[in-house]
């Protein structure tokens, strides 16, 4: 008897009445035991728990206060300046930011479309931004673009080029400023998702165009395009995500000024939350924000489907 049937026999033995898929299962179970209570303990606790203090009126400086106010903070804030202005911004620092990113996105992957080794070096130092964390190029771009000290603003405050305040402090360049900073960081990594897209695109198709005297733009337009609509909604998908709960970089440069200027939903939230110690509409804010993005989480992905399907012909 070999040592694999001794194992299974005292196996057997010790276990009678249980079978192998059983035991099986239940060891896999043991295995994502600590995933699936880390996922609650971080995740779902506390997903729970501001849904259930935004149906409260709860401020920490007046806890003696606190009373079940149902759904009146979700109503409160539609009539909300601040809130309305809040989204208002997120938006636009959304679209103009992913839009302008899979724009520069899709020129650099096109430009790194070949692979040689100049393009595999400029592949390698363009996704420097990306491995930076967005407080620290927050940080870098402050440092940067301040007017007083900045190393790049006050040259442009001195030379008339932007208003003496700098670029932050004025309401008509905060915003544009931050969409900057955005589209600086993060269009390498759109551009590693589409170059990806352009890489696995089947060379036949190309090259039968190219035989049949099909030009570039026609060979864009008719071939590579259709075929990297997954690749680019996936891009969309991530980005705009990603953009739509902006919170670093803006916190760290402009905290939302000047005025509300640059105040954007989870900006808003944190500082009714961690200000204003006003939990309840704190919650709320973020309950809302949250159901903003997995609308768009869902869109995008019934539309990532759908292309799939297109492009496999089913």
């Amino acid at each position: 008897m070999n040592l694999t049937s001794s194992v299974d026999s005292k196996a057997a033995t010790r276990f009678p009445s249980v079978s192998f898929a059983t035991r099986r299962k239940f060891f896999l179970f043991a295995m994502a035991l600590p995933a699936v209570a880390y996922v609650i303990a971080l995740g779902v606790f506390p997903l729970v728990k501001g849904i259930w203090y935004s149906l409260y009126e709860y401020n920490l400086l007046k806890p003696a206060r606190t009373h079940f106010v149902g759904i009146d903070n979700y109503i409160n804030l539609l009539a909300d300046a601040d809130f309305r202005g809040a989204i208002a911004n997120t938006v636009i620092f959304t679209v103009f930011s992913v839009a302008i990113e899979l724009v520069f996105g899709f020129v650099i992957a096109l430009a790194l479309w070949r692979d040689d080794r100049f393009n595999r070096v400029c592949l390698t130092l363009i996704l420097v931004p990306v491995t930076i964390t967005p407080l620290v190029v927050g940080l870098i771009f402050k440092g940067l673009l301040l007017a007083d000290y900045g190393m790049v603003g006050y040259y442009l405050a001195q030379w008339g080029i932007t208003d003496p305040r700098g670029l932050f402090a004025t309401p008509s360049t905060a915003l544009a400023t931050l969409i900057f900073i955005d589209v600086w960081e993060w269009t390498p990594l759109v551009a590693l998702i589409l170059l990806a897209g352009l890489k696995a695109l089947p060379g036949d198709l190309l090259e039968a165009a190219a035989v049949d005297g099909a030009t570039a733009w026609r060979t864009f337009r008719s071939i590579t395009l259709p075929l990297m609509l997954p690749a680019v909604m996936l891009a969309l998908t991530l980005r705009t995500i990603d953009a739509f709960r902006v919170f670093d970089s803006v916190f760290v440069t402009t905290g939302g000024g000047p005025g509300n200027s640059t105040n954007t939903l989870m900006v808003y939230a944190v500082k009714e939350g961690l200000s204003f110690f006003n939990i309840g509409k704190a919650s709320a804010i973020s309950n809302i924000a949250l159901l903003c993005v997995a609308i768009i989480a869902a869109c995008f992905i019934f539309m990532i489907r759908h292309f799939d399907k297109k492009a496999n012909g089913r």
